[in-house]
């Protein structure tokens, strides 16, 4: 249902920039949210940012306001995560996922409910951020 893609590499150095995408395909829901998890070693999944498809309504985890920000292409059915300013603690295993359900993405994201309940998960990427 899934393609994750990293652009522009794994590996950036502290207040560089970096773009993922992720494409979704499979699916025939009228509605949907895409959201951006993370996972840094040792740590649970963090929500990190999500749009919605009904009106491209974004939200933010704290720890990444005013540095991400979420985009997507309906057409191609691809959402980006603009990551700008990154440091080392953003360094972690990148997730998108997909539901139906708006409101379980966003509070997923929020930190509201848990992570797990997102339905659809893509594969993981890696990025590293050095100091």
């Amino acid at each position: 249902m899934f393609s994750c893609r990293r652009l522009g590499g794994g590996l950036v150095q502290a207040g560089g920039s970096l773009r993922l995408s992720c494409a979704a395909s499979g699916f025939t829901f009228d509605d949907y949210a895409i959201g951006w998890f993370r996972q840094a070693p040792g740590k649970e999944h963090e929500g990190v940012s999500c749009i919605a498809s009904s009106d491209g309504s974004t939200f933010y985890g704290n720890s990444v306001k005013g540095r991400f920000t979420i985009s997507s292409d309906n057409v191609k059915n691809t959402v980006y995560l603009q990551m700008n300013d990154v440091k080392p603690e953003d360094t972690a295993v990148y997730y998108c996922a997909l539901d139906s359900h708006i409101g379980t993405v966003v509070n997923a994201v929020l930190g509201v409910i848990k992570w797990d309940a997102v339905n659809y998960w893509g594969k993981g990427t890696l990025v590293t951020v050095s100091s």
